[in-house]
């Protein structure tokens, strides 16, 4: 068997964190087993799908590196879906209803008072042809519903463990609006047939779906696949993160500088045992994946947790994996070297490329100080010229520690961090540390 998993967005936003994990985690196991990933594009509802949205769903995956290896559009499928419609209905499992949104609504409103589940309670099946015709000359237009089994469905689970869903406890689903369109459910499971998929992984809001579908898949002649229900992502205060997408979209981290690999390094261990640590190989990622390691527990997203796991991922990136993007900040490799310990975006090695070699504003706290350390500083300098001339400044001035060290890095960076002197020192150059020394603009 290979294994053939499939990401399913609808192109209808932008693709957000939520939809990164559950496309990241099927390409992990995907690729960890030697299968296929297909990407399966959701876009039946013409209305509200878009070519714009789809080709940047594309464009975010190939960005952090989630390549497929199939693409299938749904919207290329309705012969599909119309061919297993009307096999259901000559198998009478889905049948014709005419009930509008607001008389639902008040059926519910009723079972509900009564202290019954709001179940759909079939009184479709009821109608004589008589009843449906006059219907439809009042100009109702039916949606199509499946009908239930109403016994228990038991699967599985390869997160959960074993499961099971009453379907008696569900309304029987609608799987054509009164409009003639499909709604998620049907053209789903004829995809997973068609495509032969696996395994289903998704998050824990579809466990009532899977007892539905295994149904409709044993009523289309199908076997189900193997189902995975992970935890859903939630803010770091545990509330859930639907209202805060916007800010979390792909696009938006991507501008706001965050790395590919932070994010798939974040994503591919939360809510699992797992310590985060950041991978720049997503291959050696995918080897780490295994459903045992998988909890049960609301994953905590927090942007501050990604924003320094991409701190610690640059701190280990070699100058020739973003030598380009450098390039176009005027940053080479001796100062990558020098300041990538102390950044947690790239774009902040900018920043120390003005404060190297462009014109700052010195900060001097004591001004006898900073100029008995001008008339020390070396003509040529290296890599040892730092311990030099600290060591003579505090031999001529008896300063050391903190009031040895802060002085200097106030004149000559301007900033009360940043990174080590004895790298950044030789980069600013003579000429350039007398000037900020004596408190020029240099």
């Amino acid at each position: 068997m290979t294994v053939t998993v499939r990401f399913a967005p609808s192109p209808t936003g932008k693709l957000h964190v939520g939809n990164v994990r559950a496309a990241l985690w099927n390409w992990l196991l995907a690729r960890k087993e030697g299968g296929k990933l297909i990407l399966r594009v959701d876009d039946t509802d013409a209305e509200r799908s878009t070519k714009e949205y789809e080709d940047a769903i594309k464009a975010d995956l190939q960005w952090l590196g989630l390549s497929w290896d199939e693409t299938v559009n749904q919207s290329d499928r309705f012969a599909q879906y119309d061919a297993a419609r009307d096999k259901l209905i000559a198998d009478g499992l889905l049948y014709p209803c005419y009930e509008t949104a607001e008389e639902l609504d008040r059926k519910r409103k009723l079972q509900r008072a009564r202290g019954l589940p709001p179940v759909y309670d079939r009184a479709a099946l009821t109608l004589t042809h008589d009843e449906k015709q006059a219907l439809e000359a009042e100009g109702r237009k039916p949606h199509w519903r499946f009908k239930l089994s109403r016994t228990p469905v038991a699967w599985t689970d390869l997160i959960r463990g074993e499961t099971t869903v009453d379907t008696a406890s569900v309304s029987d689903p609608v799987l054509i609006r009164a409009d003639g369109m499909y709604l998620y459910t049907l053209p789903s499971c004829v995809d997973d047939i068609d495509l032969k998929i696996t395994h289903v992984m998704r998050g824990e809001d579809h466990v009532t779906n899977t007892g539905v579908q295994i149904e409709i898949f044993k009523a289309l002649g199908g076997a189900a696949p193997a189902f995975a229900h992970h935890s859903l992502l939630v803010g770091k205060d545990g509330e859930g993160l639907s209202k805060r997408f916007g800010s979390l979209s792909v696009e938006a981290m991507r501008e706001d500088g965050l790395e590919p690999a932070a994010i798939t390094s974040l994503l591919a261990k939360l809510g699992t045992a797992d310590p985060v640590t950041p991978v720049a190989d997503l291959r050696a990622l995918a080897e780490t994946f295994d459903f045992d390691r998988v909890g049960r527990a609301p994953a905590r997203f927090d942007m501050g947790e990604l924003t320094a796991l991409n701190g610690k991922l640059l701190h280990d990136t070699d100058y020739s994996a973003v030598g380009e993007r450098l390039a176009a900040m005027s940053v080479d490799e001796a100062l990558w070297l020098a300041v990538r310990g102390n950044i947690e975006k790239l774009e902040d090695a900018a920043r120390w490329a003005g404060v190297v070699s462009g014109e700052i504003d010195p900060v001097i706290e004591n001004a006898a100080f900073t100029d008995q350390a001008a008339e020390l500083v070396p003509d040529a300098l290296n890599a040892a010229s730092w311990g030099d001339f600290t060591a003579a400044l505090k031999e001529k001035t008896g300063a050391k520690g903190k009031a040895l060290f802060m002085p200097l890095r106030l004149a000559l960076t301007g900033e009360k961090h940043g990174p080590e002197m004895a790298a950044i020192f030789p980069l600013i150059g003579a000429d350039k540390a007398r000037a900020r020394l004596k408190g020029e603009r240099a």
